[in-house]
């Protein structure tokens, strides 16, 4: 029998998964658009570059935990339910940004200013590795079936959200404040910010009832749901792990590479100045969201599977040209560069949030789904910024970033050709899913 969805409901807890979304990525857009700045206040040293990389360092250590993280709380999700498991790691995940803007710098305490925020990001990093699978899950089980595209799409206009968010503070107190302000105390409050953030999502995740497909896996059980192995999420999911680590390797590498690495690229490779540069990301961060439920839209229309191969194909015809507008340096030709850059993510942002969740049975999908995605994040995604630096230091081709994301879009092609549709089709091991109790009367 067909499930009956409650579309106040289904706004409620889409709401809830984007805010945490939204401000998981709100740090991550601080912490990559000042970067330069917590390099200086961080990791002192006569060399840019050198203070770079350490800095990106710290961003990339907090993906190294994330797949510890999914390791715990996907399983966990999995046996006590989506929705305590989303409360938790936003407690976490506020508390770990929270404690980044407290932390005195290395003028002040040495060596341990440079500790303590590696143990901050090691905080985030765990708990974000049950954050995205989560919430991709909770959206994904609550949606309709023929709306899936549409309403997942808004986990990801969450995540642009909080870029925007992030990196327009940061813009504003680039424009307003001194570089001496900034590196003594403007760097804190964007950090602190997170602190309220955290209470307002809590209080929103924690209003919100079971998704209907776990509901219904409980009642399956006389009691307790038993506990699914660990070993049995990966080794009887493989094929559906190795499809997710590829999607999520096309879609991760291309997302940091232009919303985390490119403000820096402009910066330390092009000698870019600095305000504008972080205004034309900007920028493109408002189009791509202004262009993202659409994009969700069309892929409840056209299928996933031709959204995510359109962005593939882009990114491996088109990722050169863009980087040779970008290098131009004139702000029209940057622009036009880092638009087309953007429009294409949208084909991952737009489909993902709905595709991932697909690939795995009820019973194991936030452990498998979080397995997946934070072993593919941690060793492709959020060591982008990192990797491609180092590849420009060490060969001198500043036209690295295009190169990779081409090697990301061969791979997350074979993905594509592998994966099978769920545009419009229940999730493996539920009912389906329409809309409203009128549309089941009148199905039945």
């Amino acid at each position: 029998m067909p499930t009956a969805t409650d579309p106040a409901l289904v706004r409620r807890a889409v709401k809830a998964a984007a805010l945490g979304n939204a401000m998981e990525w709100f740090d991550f857009g601080v912490y990559s658009y000042i970067a330069v700045t917590l390099g200086k206040v961080f990791f002192p040293s006569g060399n840019p570059t050198a203070q770079l990389l350490s800095t990106f360092g710290a961003f990339a250590a907090a993906f190294l935990v994330r797949p510890l993280g999914g390791a715990v709380f996907g399983p966990l999700g999995d046996r006590v339910g989506r929705q305590k498991v989303l409360a938790f790691t936003m407690i976490m995940m506020a508390a770990g940004t929270f404690a980044i803007g407290l932390i005195p710098s290395y003028a002040t305490i040495g060596v341990w200013a440079p500790v303590l925020l590696l143990a901050a990001r090691l905080l985030q990093g765990f708990s974000t590795g049950g954050e995205y699978a989560g919430a991709a899950t909770f959206i994904a089980e609550y949606a309709p079936d023929k709306r899936r595209g549409f309403l997942g799409s808004w986990l990801e206009f969450g995540t642009l959200a909080g870029y925007v968010g992030g990196a327009g503070l940061v813009t504003l107190m680039t424009a307003l404040l001194s570089d001496g302000d900034l590196t003594s105390w403007g760097w804190r409050l964007p950090f602190l910010i997170a602190g309220p953030m955290g209470i307002i999502g809590l209080y929103l995740r924690t209003r919100l009832e079971e998704t209907p497909a776990f509901a219904a896996e409980m009642e399956k059980a006389e009691s307790a749901r038993p506990r699914v192995p660990l070993r049995e999420m990966v080794t009887g999911q493989w094929r559906a792990l190795l499809l997710c680590v590829g999607l999520v390797l096309v879609f991760n590498v291309t997302d940091y590479m232009l919303l985390s690495y490119m403000p820096s690229y402009l910066t330390s490779e092009l000698k870019y100045d600095t305000t504008h540069g972080l205004l034309v990301v900007l920028g493109v961060m408002v189009l791509m969201m202004v262009v993202q439920p659409f994009a969700g839209a069309l892929t409840d229309r056209v299928g996933r599977r031709p959204v995510i191969a359109a962005g593939c194909a882009g990114f491996l015809l088109l990722s050169v040209p863009a980087l040779l507008l970008i290098r131009q340096g004139g702000l029209p030709a940057i622009a036009l560069g880092m638009g087309a850059l953007g429009l294409l993510l949208v084909c991952f942002t737009a489909s993902m949030p709905a595709a991932l969740p697909a690939l795995f049975p009820t019973r194991v999908r936030y452990g498998s789904l979080s397995i997946g995605f934070n072993v593919s994040v941690s060793l492709f995604g959020g060591t982008t910024p990192l990797v491609v630096t180092a590849l420009i230091g060490a060969t001198g081709d500043v036209m690295m970033p295009a190169y990779y994301m081409m090697a990301a879009a061969v791979v997350g092609g074979v993905a594509v050709w592998f994966m099978t549709e769920s545009a419009g089709r229940p999730l493996p091991g539920s009912a389906p899913a329409v809309e409203g109790v009128e549309r089941v009367e009148r199905q039945e």
